[in-house]
């Protein structure tokens, strides 16, 4: 019976396993590889630097004369008017906190002391907080040789660097030094006044901003924008650092395997290794550090099997079971993986997955490295677990099956338009698919869909995006599908059908959050549909069969690779269909 989601779905007895896939989907995130992390921070270094000037030249260009910018003089003189010597003193200081001087200081402080105190060294920590510090004031210096912005005609209170007032560098270096201090008391301090000492240091650069409106150096334009600028350098590089770790740790030791990782590995070696690779994403390197790997778990003559352009995977993978492998090692990229998943399903040859493509959605929602060859060592020392797999029919496709997610409409479109340019998806990896979403917005109507869920009587709905996962999460970890997990037996789909400005800024927030929303219309007692003519910006389902008829052909995608378009897709859950070999994870 399909169910709308309102926080987590109802559960069925024994539905949702809580053993140690369940600890691994909903574990921290792996480490992942230094040039991943480059990438992330350097293309979305861009994208900070392009929005934050955009919106300067619209402040000094064509909104210069709109609302609330016609009104910043007069809090400029108001904030004159108020002027103490107490109240001058007391901003002297505030301002003193976001001061290069000091901001540097607080910043190799910190950093020093995450290295050397005892019990540490935190060292990605301390990087997190010098990136963070140091991206903001390159944007920051990007902006002000962009845009042109005169100070407010005030009696100013200290002496001015010849920088553009647009946009408030000590708010910007104020909210990159002490909000990621936050951010690490938040993440790493357990103790109960933990929140109190994230919010008086979240507050530091708001003291800071009101500062300098008060001492006449900027406007409130100006220091909204600094507040900006910080927030996003601390967004973008704790998903790099943080949320999903860029450098790799090294392997566990031996004494921390557990009895049954040991047995499931002396099951292993009873036959050859057959190992799926693909030419295109690996190189002579990667091979070696891959039988290296093997070979200190004694697999000592792997048998390496490339895939081709007409077989992505999945003949090389059937071949290797009939040839007797114990163990199939899939490196490549999610397309690969989906070969091999769907020649494998239902076999117990247990399947590991050695990263290696540019969205690789399943293993960053099993939380594995990103490297291959801590992917793979990791595996080896992991034990056997049955993860789900979807499985489609539709129309110009033959049965398949897909590991992470499907779907029609924008998601395909930007997925088309962003390996159409094959050039800068090499180049920047999966940030590439971020510049390739508004051409692919604006080129996607909206589309009309009959919706059918495990059964029930068909919905017809609107709708720009419908996305079914295995999986909730997607590149820089934001969670589409909030519930959706690789081990429930069950399948999420999404509709995304925002109307508006409003209705994408909601939609848009929901996403953000991460969480999942009610839905309002029941079509039967104790059972949820999609609602007729629903004008929900974002709706959440979740399913075990689903039939979608859109009106006319839409882009279609399959674990991030496009497909023949088309006005028909049939999908159903297969529980516990893959096998596979997974590190193992403390509860």
């Amino acid at each position: 019976m399909p169910t709308a989601v309102s926080g987590r779905p109802a559960e069925l007895p024994g539905e949702r396993p809580s053993g140690r896939l369940a600890a691994l989907v909903n574990g921290p995130a792996a480490p992942r590889g230094t040039a991943w992390a480059a990438r992330w921070i350097g293309a979305l270094t861009i994208c900070q630097a392009a929005l934050m000037t955009g919106i300067g030249l619209l402040i000094t260009g064509p909104a210069h004369g709109l609302w609330p910018l016609t009104v910043e003089d007069q809090v400029n003189s108001a904030f004159e008017r108020m002027r103490t010597d107490t109240l001058t003193a007391v901003s002297s200081i505030a301002s003193e906190a976001g001061n290069t001087a000091t901001v540097i200081a607080v910043t190799v402080v910190s950093c020093l002391g995450l290295l050397l105190m005892p019990k540490l060294p935190r060292w990605r920590q301390a990087t997190f907080l010098a990136l963070a510090v140091s991206l903001q004031s390159l944007v920051f210096l990007a902006i002000t040789e962009a845009v042109d912005r005169q100070r407010p005609d005030v009696h100013r209170l200290d002496g001015s660097l010849p920088t553009s007032s647009y946009t408030s560098g000590h708010t910007g270096a104020a909210t990159a030094v002490y909000g990621g201090l936050a951010v690490l008391v938040l993440s790493r301090v357990r103790s109960p006044w933990r929140r109190v000492v994230a919010g008086a240091l979240f507050l530091i650069p708001v003291v800071v901003g009101i500062a300098r409106l008060y001492r006449g150096m900027h406007h409130p334009t100006d220091v909204v924008g600094g507040l900006v600028n910080g927030g996003l350098s601390l967004w973008i590089v704790r998903h790099a650092v943080l949320a999903d770790g860029f450098l790799t740790a090294p392997p566990a030791s031996e004494a921390g395997t557990t009895p049954e990782a040991e047995a499931g590995r002396r099951g292993q070696r009873s036959g050859h290794v057959a190992v799926i690779i693909n030419p295109t994403v690996t190189d002579a390197g990667d091979r070696e550090a891959l039988r290296q790997v093997l070979a200190r778990h004694g697999h000592h003559a792997p048998k390496f099997i490339e895939t081709t352009a007409d077989d992505p995977g999945g003949g090389q993978s059937s071949e290797a079971v009939r040839n007797g492998a114990a163990l199939v090692v899939v490196c490549g990229g999610d397309g690969t993986l989906r070969a091999a998943a769907t020649a494998l399903a239902g076999s117990a040859v247990p399947l590991v997955l050695v990263p290696c493509g540019t969205g690789n959605l399943l293993a960053r929602n099993l939380g594995l490295p990103l490297s291959a060859a801590h992917a793979l060592d990791a595996a080896l020392r992991g034990t056997v677990q049955r993860v789900d797999l979807g499985r489609i029919e539709a129309d110009g496709l033959p049965p398949t099956h897909f590991a992470a997610m499907c779907g029609a409409g924008l998601d395909a479109a930007m997925l088309q338009r962003a390996n159409a340019h094959d050039g800068t998806k090499s180049l920047l990896g999966w940030p590439a698919y971020v510049l390739a979403l508004p051409r692919a917005w604006r080129r996607t109507p909206r589309m009309a869909v009959d919706v059918r869920l495990d059964g029930a009587e068909a919905v017809r709905r609107t709708a720009r995006m419908v996305l079914i996962g295995n999986v909730g999460a997607v590149q820089g970890g934001m969670r589409l599908l909030p519930d959706a997990r690789p081990d429930d037996g069950r399948l999420d789909l999404l509709i995304l059908d925002p109307r508006g400005l409003g209705g994408w800024i909601s939609a848009l927030w929901t996403l953000l959050r991460g969480t999942a929303s009610p839905q309002p219309a029941v079509s039967a007692p104790g059972e949820q549909q999609p609602a007729r003519g629903t004008d929900a910006p974002v709706s959440f389902f979740t399913f075990r069969q689903a039939e979608f008829t859109f009106d006319r052909a839409q882009p279609r995608e399959l674990d991030g690779d496009p497909v023949t378009p088309g006005r028909r897709l049939s999908v159903e859950a297969s529980p516990g269909a893959l096998t596979m070999l997974l590190p193992v994870r403390e509860k």
